[in-house]
Parts: structure tokens; C-alpha cells; sequence
């Protein structure tokens, strides 16, 4: 047995066949009703000549279909591609080409966007449609899922697999178009797979210790985020590796979220920060509206702001559970976990986490920074890091880089190390902004305002400015009641962070976009602030500046 990723799946699958893993829109999937219809698909595509090495997408929203092709194609040692239900066409053809795709497995209701695109894709040779209810027609040469996995045999009967075959995570960043990360399997299990105990910091050393930790019993996760986002994926696969239970949600809506929390027993959920947590916070307070939440144990949030004071929120409704902050990126994996308790939810500037794997800080001149120095250096990981990006040479080069002879990734998030060597994450350098001179990184401010009572969400970013280069400009929501002006933002503020950090621009939005995973859209937010009129309220977008 190896470190492959299939072949992890298919060892918990022969220990924990009658265990129930998977629960997505109604649909159920013991692990060995998952691992028949994995093997069939599998069986159908590699007789229409799909095998190892190639590429094949996947496009669609959370369901036990996007799940069964995932395994599928990695039975196959071939490689999937996670696909943004949200790109328009032009992000589609790019990412489309981009990734070599031969094969698509697609939701219906997507063809005609796939159809249009069908004449610019020479390399696309077979496509799947999943039904979805949607009425949409099957286009010209589509195949029906269910229909190919009919005509797969259920027999696990592949070639032996290998460490090296490669997974590739799709990530859109905060800017430019898609980047594809490429792992080894080996790599991308001891960086995010759960090949290192987040406890003890310990790496598993045999693959068959997995399904050991399983046999201990059964958990049931609720990661909330698209199966596009890397978050998600690791829930369903690295707690697939030791006999866990998922539940998936195809699209965010709070009420869902806590319905299926009651009802399926779920003993953890997953979300990316505020973007979620506020919401489900809010449900919690809906008069006339209540749940049994005596099951839930755990939250975690990953990969976006999770603000002291939603925290406590969180700890007001539900006081028995734990909160888990983790620091990581598709390139580098999972960097550090910080548990946090009630009453002691206070960020200095980020999330201060525990380090895990080969986790360093770099200053600017490429020196390790000494714990507890102050400095601001960018995290840095070593080890089980991937290859590179997907046809892109030049990122590589600028994002993978060796220092005194060992080869590190450092995606550009800016972090101090304290003087007990826990790491505090400041944010991306990309979306840093630069006042006179002095760095600011968004997610600090938009802790601060987001705290403030009449804010429902925030996302910050610097707007031109003749005499400092940038200001900090922050874009809101407020509250059904809320009407919050620049100076309330301001005053409010000043209590939590420097002067120079402060909101000197405010626009009020009447919704904050988001990707479907709750990540902050920054191209979104330069562009409405890049050009500021006077002061205006029409149609529910105030701006105003003020220094």
C-alpha cells in the first residue's frame, strides 16, 4: 500500500464498508456504495480512453456525484480538476485550456455554458452530464452519468498506483486568472490529508495508520464551502481516510446549515470565516426559531477573516464547543491550528496558530526571523510542498524558491513569529496596502469594522491616493437598521487599531460579493473604489472619503 490517495480511500473502504460517509441534497453513500459507483465511472472512462496522467473536470455544485468522480478519476491515476461554478465564459475557456482537459463530468444545468465553449476545446473529448433536475437538455454527444455508470463494471481491478500521480487544486486567488497547484500525492497527504497529527505535530509513517485512528469511531463533519475549494475537498477525502462521516451542502444558507446539524447529529462544521459565521449567527438569533445543536463539538475556520467578536458570538449561543482557527493556501497546505476558548478570543492582528509541518518566516532579505524579534517576514514551507504550478514556469519561478540549498514555497502571506514560536498571520502581500510608506493588511481593518454593531460584513482595500499612493478604503454592509457613516466607521475604529489603519473612504454597498467559499473579492472592491465622486446616496451605494 502507498501514500495514493485512491488507494487510502479504497483501504478505509474494506474497513469500513457499512459505515455510512457520505450525505449530499438527500442522497446517501455508504463507503462501499461509493467505492461500486467510483469503480464503474472509473471502468467507463478508462474505456473511452481516459487513463493516467490525463485531465478531467469537474463542474458542478456539492453532491455525492462530484464526490464519486473525484475517486474515479483517481482510480485511474488520472488527474481531477476543480472547476468555479461561478466563471463566466471567459474564465472558463481559460481555465478549460489552461488545464488539458480531455474529459468533463458537468451538472446539467451547465451545458449551455459548456456548449458554447465546446468550439475553442479540440481536446475535449468526452463529456458527462449529472441530472440535477434542472430540465436541461442533454447536448449533441453527451453522455448521461448515470448511463456511463451502467456500463462500467463494479470490480476494483486497477493497475498499482504510485506516490508521485499528481492531484492539481485550481485556486483563483485574490488576483489574475486561476492558477493550478500541482502535488504529489505523497505530499499533498502530509500536507493536507492528514498525514501530520494537527495534536502532536507526529507524521503518520504508515499508510495503514489511518484506518487504525478510525477504528476508534465515527465523526460527522459539515464542511460548508464548494467542493472547488480546497477546504472541503480535504474534509471529504482525509476523513474519508480514517472512516469519518460528511455531510455537504450544495449551495450556503444558514438555516440549511443548522437544519442539517440537528437532524444528521453533525459533530463539527467547517466555515470560512465571517463570511459564514455572521450569517449563521444571525439565523441563531431568528425569533421563533430553534434548534438542537446538543450534538456539535467543534468549528473550524479556514482560508478568511474569523473576527474576535463573531467568536464570541459563537460562544454565546453554543459555550461547550471549541473553535479552531487554521492558517494555510493551496500552495503550502495546512501551516498552523490555534484552539481557541471563550474569553480569550482577542486577534493581536491575525490569527496566532501553532505551527505544523516544516512551517518558517522569512524576512525580506531571505533570514529566518528570530522568535519574538517583531519582525514581518512572509511564511515559508519546506518538505511536502507541491511541484509547481500548471503550465505557468513564470509563477513557479517567483512563488518556489531555494534558499541555502532547500527548495521552499511562499504563496505571500506576511506573518510574525512570537517569541514562543506560534506564527501570527497579517494577510496576503498581493492585497497589502501601502499608506505613506507604511504597510496595512486588510484583514486587521476589516476585523475592526466589522465589529462595529450596525456592520454586517466589510472588505477592505487601498483607493489612489495623490499624496499617500493609497488610503484605506473600506466597503460595508450594514444591518437591516443600520446606517453607519464614515466618522461612526472612524470613531469606532480608533478603539481597536493605529490611526494610520483607520478608514479614510467608505462605501456602503447594498451586498458584499464573495466567491461561493465566502473569500473576500478583491478585484470587486478596487474597482468600486478606484474612482471616487463626491459624496452621493443613490440606489443604496453611499461613498464618502475624508482624511
Amino acid at each position: 500500500m502507498t501514500f495514493n490517495l485512491a488507494d487510502l480511500f479504497e483501504a478505509a473502504v474494506d474497513a469500513f464498508g457499512d459505515r455510512e460517509y457520505l450525505v449530499a441534497a438527500g442522497e446517501r453513500r455508504t463507503y462501499a456504495q461509493m467505492e461500486e459507483r467510483a469503480n464503474r465511472l472509473a471502468h467507463y472512462l478508462a474505456g473511452q480512453g481516459v487513463g493516467p496522467g490525463d485531465h478531467v473536470g469537474i463542474y458542478s455544485l456539492n453532491s455525492v456525484e462530484w464526490v464519486e468522480t473525484a475517486w474515479a478519476v483517481f482510480k485511474l491515476r488520472a488527474v481531477w480538476i476543480n472547476i468555479n461554478y461561478r466563471y463566466v465564459k471567459d474564465e472558463l475557456r481559460y481555465l478549460f485550456t489552461n488545464a488539458d482537459l480531455v474529459a468533463l463530468v458537468h451538472q446539467a444545468e451547465y451545458g449551455p455554458r459548456v456548449a458554447e465553449l465546446l468550439p475553442d476545446l479540440p481536446d475535449l473529448r468526452l463529456i458527462i452530464a449529472i441530472e440535477d433536475g434542472s430540465g436541461e437538455p442533454l447536448a449533441e454527444g453527451t453522455v448521461a452519468y448515470e448511463e456511463a455508470l451502467a456500463l462500467g463494471s463494479p470490480e476494483r481491478d486497477f493497475a498499482p498506483r504510485s506516490n508521485d500521480d499528481h492531484y492539481i487544486l485550481y485556486t483563483g486567488g485574490t488576483t489574475g486568472m486561476p492558477k493550478g497547484v500541482v502535488w504529489r500525492h505523497e505530499d499533498v497527504f502530509y500536507a493536507l490529508g492528514g498525514g501530520v497529527d494537527p495534536s502532536t505535530n507526529t507524521r503518520i509513517q504508515r499508510p495503514e495508520e489511518m484506518v487504525e485512528k478510525g477504528r476508534n469511531g465515527q465523526l460527522t463533519l459539515l464542511p460548508i464551502a464548494p467542493l472547488m475549494h480546497g477546504a472541503t475537498q480535504w474534509s471529504v477525502m482525509g476523513q474519508s481516510f480514517v472512516g469519518n462521516r460528511t455531510i455537504l451542502v450544495p449551495k450556503f444558507d444558514p438555516h440549511t446549515v443548522w437544519r442539517l446539524v440537528e437532524s444528521e447529529k453533525a459533530n463539527s462544521i467547517m466555515i470560512t470565516g465571517d463570511a459564514m459565521g455572521k450569517p449563521l449567527i444571525e439565523a441563531l438569533d431568528d425569533p421563533g426559531v430553534s434548534y438542537d445543536l446538543s450534538s456539535l463539538l467543534a468549528v473550524t475556520s479556514s482560508a478568511a477573516l474569523f473576527s474576535s467578536p463573531v467568536k464570541d458570538e459563537f460562544f454565546n449561543h453554543l459555550p461547550n464547543i471549541v473553535i479552531v482557527d487554521a492558517v494555510g493556501s493551496s500552495e503550502s497546505g495546512n501551516n498552523g491550528m490555534a484552539t481557541v476558548s471563550k474569553g480569550d478570543t482577542a486577534m493581536k492582528s491575525g490569527p496566532t496558530v501553532s505551527v505544523l509541518g516544516n512551517t518558517v518566516v522569512f524576512d525580506e532579505d531571505m533570514h529566518l526571523v528570530a522568535p519574538g524579534s517583531g519582525v514581518i517576514g512572509k511564511i515559508a514551507r519546506y518538505g511536502d510542498i507541491p511541484v509547481g504550478y500548471y503550465n505557468d514556469p513564470v509563477k513557479t519561478a517567483e512563488v518556489f524558491i531555494t534558499v541555502d540549498g532547500t527548495r521552499y514555497v511562499m504563496p505571500g502571506d506576511f506573518a510574525t513569529l512570537e517569541a514562543d514560536g506560534t506564527i501570527t498571520l497579517l494577510g496576503r502581500g498581493s492585497v497589502s496596502i501601502n499608506s505613506g510608506g507604511e504597510k496595512i493588511f486588510p484583514e486587521e481593518v476589516e476585523s475592526a469594522v466589522r465589529s462595529h454593531p450596525e456592520v454586517f460584513d466589510a472588505i477592505v482595500v487601498g483607493a489612489p491616493d495623490d499624496r499617500w499612493g493609497q488610503r484605506v478604503a473600506a466597503i460595508i454592509q450594514p444591518r437591516a437598521d443600520g446606517h453607519p457613516s464614515l466618522e461612526d466607521i472612524q470613531a469606532h475604529c480608533r478603539d481597536a487599531i493605529a490611526g494610520y489603519k483607520v478608514p479614510r473612504q467608505l462605501h456602503v454597498v447594498d451586498t458584499i460579493l464573495r466567491s461561493p467559499s465566502g473569500k473576500p473579492d478583491y478585484r470587486w472592491a478596487a474597482e468600486i473604489v478606484a474612482e471616487v465622486p463626491e459624496e452621493t446616496d443613490s440606489g443604496g451605494a453611499r461613498t464618502a472619503s475624508g482624511q
